[in-house]
């Protein structure tokens, strides 16, 4: 489903035919959820003439951007993605498809009003080009809201300081083995300082950060009822944002 700059990747699990990312997200309510009460506090009382939802897979998040733009582009580079966005997207005549990857976005420049690349960044070593496709297609005032799979979260924090190492500042490839042996589709975490930088470097002003499924732990999950934990999340995703505690962060960030 998403982009990679990986010329060797083989196996890509979001072209393969017996493969349904929607069953992905059936056991994960919670993180789907969590994602959503992000979007809709950074997107709250705003409203925009055109959005993209980069690397939108079969549409779980361009169905709420409906809810804050007149047209919504759903982009991805699986057309196994887009096939099944259009089954789940029967009913969302605003929202539209376009097959295409990050780094090279086919819309003018300065034409969007609003970008959303979430669960991208894990299949982008580096996104510098990806950062500057989405500063060209943005409007001035433009805003994107861009996630990133944290390796600098609480747990992993704890885990280097004991072991008296300093967290890597690169992005980390935490694929097993076997899966890069194979040449399985890239998989990796960054640091959000490195990202917020690469992000201030290409332009862009960042104006919010959010930590999100800041609960994400299976037994918590099973222990806890749902309806709880997300009013929990919903307190914690900015308090947390300020030392990056959970494994997703969100940064807003707007072009000048």
């Amino acid at each position: 489903m998403k982009n990679t700059h990986q010329n060797n990747v083989r196996n890509d699990q979001y072209n393969d035919e017996s493969y349904n990312y929607q069953h992905y997200w059936i056991s994960r309510n919670y993180e789907n959820q969590a994602e959503n009460i992000a979007i809709n506090r950074l997107l709250k009382n705003k409203y925009f003439d055109l959005a993209v939802d980069i690397g939108g897979g079969y549409g779980r998040l361009a169905v709420l951007l409906e809810k804050y733009a007149n047209k919504v582009y759903l982009t991805d580079p699986s057309k196994r993605q887009l096939q099944l966005a259009s089954t789940f997207l029967l009913d969302h005549d605003k929202i539209k498809k376009k097959i295409m990857s990050a780094s090279k976005l086919d819309f003018t420049d300065s034409s969007v009003d609003l970008v959303n690349m979430v669960r991208v960044m894990h299949h982008i070593y580096d996104p510098k080009q990806d950062f500057k496709e989405i500063y060209r297609i943005l409007k001035p005032g433009g805003i994107a809201i861009i996630e990133m799979a944290n390796y600098d979260h609480f747990v992993h924090r704890v885990k280097f300081f004991l072991q008296f190492k300093k967290l890597p500042t690169l992005p980390v490839d935490i694929r097993s083995v076997e899966n890069r042996k194979n040449g399985e589709i890239l998989f990796v975490n960054h640091n959000p300082e490195t990202v917020k930088q690469q992000l201030i470097n290409t332009g862009f002003i960042v104006e919010d950060v959010l930590s999100v499924s800041n609960l994400r732990n299976s037994l918590i999950k099973k222990v806890v009822p749902l309806n709880v934990l997300l009013a929990i999340e919903a307190k914690l995703q900015k308090i947390l944002s300020k030392i990056y505690f959970g494994p997703s962060i969100f940064f807003l960030v707007k072009k000048p």
